[in-house]
């Protein structure tokens, strides 16, 4: 039997697909000791894993700090986590000395557990919550122009809070080694292999288990009438403006609605809701799932997971770059499409859109048949006990990035020649237009190609999986 220390951030979307992990551990035979806070001391104890609160290390934060993590801004997120890590510094020097883990499984967001991990030469399984992201699979995203105003400009700032790091001790390669996954190390990811974008550039070092849940409901769609259930997460779910455009588009409906919205949102201030529509801080939102005909999400992963394991379709209303990302798969297998007009006539068209197309609720059941044949919680706990893992195949991102740079020897060739025609025909002056040029479609360009040598390795396959 192993020790295992499990990290995890204090968000509910990052943690709670690894509590039945946990509990899954546990009951066989593991000592797991999870470091997290006291909002999920609760359901951390409920797995019979050991909670060792590290509320007492959370620093204070001023109101912009509070919001700039509320919006889920990459440097102030960034910059807090780096914060916590050096305020753990010595009580993790202590807890690694005495409980001597056999492997850490960290959250990948969670700085403090991956680099104390590689600190202290421990194993490192990561836990990945959303879908994992490489330069393939991050094509994937689409930022806003704030967020990636909020990337290019924190960059400085992140690299120098990062360079606090290393009197301590803790070894980083930058930024990226931090977020971005890699084929080097040992991953555990809640989805499938036919739902994760670009699943081929992936090694064996990773485990698709599917949704990380421990439950023995199956979907139930026989009911009088069809049931519209809508969600907006757990951290950006202060939407009364939507939530209200909801009950006039939905009220009256020939079908019942459950709308859970979160505990920040004021339940009477809506008045007297329609005879159809129950409004709720929390339900059970499994149970639901697997009686609903419709769901309308804000695309967590979390969420879509659950929402196809029960195979009820979506409409997707994403509100950040990561959550764009799955709802673009989503819409890509067939199993929901966007909202692209949250008025109430816009809800209520949508609504009726998946629930008058049978292909929609099709797509959703054979996705939710892929995911039930994943290797689960029992297959993530085996993967976790054994790390770590060796693989003797190669790495099959490298073989893609070989072949991807002979491609891209044809650009480089062609902007030589064009800065030889700049120069003989217009003069040096005019050279910082193919600067200008090659900054903005360099990208596009590298991107595309990887693409075009994906296919043409993986023909018949769709970019984002099998």
């Amino acid at each position: 039997m192993k020790r295992i220390a499990m990290f995890c951030i204090p968000a509910h979307g990052h943690t709670n697909p690894m509590l039945p992990v946990a509990a899954e551990l546990v009951k066989r035979g593991n000592t797991v000791r999870f470091y997290s806070f006291d909002e999920f001391g609760e359901k951390i104890a409920a797995t019979g894993a050991e909670f060792v609160s590290l509320s007492g290390f959370l620093p204070d934060l001023t109101e912009k700090e509070e919001q700039g993590l509320k919006a889920v801004k990459i440097t102030e997120m960034t910059k807090q986590d780096i914060r916590i890590t050096i305020l753990l510094n010595d009580f993790f020097a202590e807890e690694f000395a005495g409980f001597k883990p056999d492997v850490v499984y960290s959250d990948s967001a969670c700085f403090w557990g991956k680099l104390n991990a590689w600190k202290f030469g421990v194993p490192l399984v990561v836990s990945t919550s959303t879908f994992a992201f490489n330069q393939m699979s991050s094509q994937y995203m689409k930022h806003s122009p704030a967020e990636m105003a909020d990337l290019i400009f924190g960059l400085p700032k992140m690299n120098a809070e990062m360079k606090k790091l290393e009197p301590l001790g803790y070894k980083t390669k930058g930024f990226l080694s931090l977020v971005a996954s890699d084929n080097d190390t040992d991953s555990v990811v809640y989805t499938s292999k036919g739902f994760q974008p670009f699943a081929e550039t992936f090694s064996d070092h990773y485990l698709f288990m599917g949704p990380s849940l421990r439950t023995n409901t199956a979907p139930d769609k026989d009911k009088p009438r069809p049931l519209i259930y809508i969600s907006m997460g757990t951290v950006i779910n202060d939407r009364p403006d939507f939530y209200k455009n909801c009950i006039a588009a939905l009220g009256g409906m020939n079908a019942d609605v459950v709308i859970s919205c979160g505990k920040t949102v004021d339940i009477s201030s809506f008045g007297s809701l329609p005879e159809n529509i129950r409004m709720y801080p929390t339900v059970d939102q499994l149970d639901v799932l697997s009686k609903a005909d419709v769901f309308i999400t804000h695309c967590g992963m979390n969420s879509v997971s659950e929402s196809l394991y029960m195979a009820a379709p979506m409409v997707l209303y994403p509100q950040t770059g990561e959550q764009e990302a799955v709802a673009r798969r989503v819409r890509e297998i067939g199993a929901g499409e966007y909202l692209k007009d949250d008025s109430a006539d816009g809800i209520k068209t949508a609504v009726t859109n998946i629930l008058e197309n049978a292909a929609f609720a099709k797509a959703a059941r054979e996705c939710c048949d892929e995911l039930r044949a994943c290797p689960g919680v029992s297959g993530a706990a085996e993967f976790i006990e054994n790390a770590p893992h060796t693989s003797d195949a190669p790495d099959p991102l490298k073989a893609l990035n070989s072949e991807s740079g002979r491609y891209m020897w044809v650009f480089r060739i062609a902007v030589v020649i064009l800065v030889a025609l700049t120069w003989v025909f217009l003069g040096k002056g005019y050279l910082w237009i193919i600067g200008v040029i090659v900054g903005v479609f360099s990208t596009p360009i590298r991107n595309a190609v990887s693409r075009y040598v994906f296919r043409k390795n993986y023909p018949g396959r769709t970019a984002a999986g099998a």
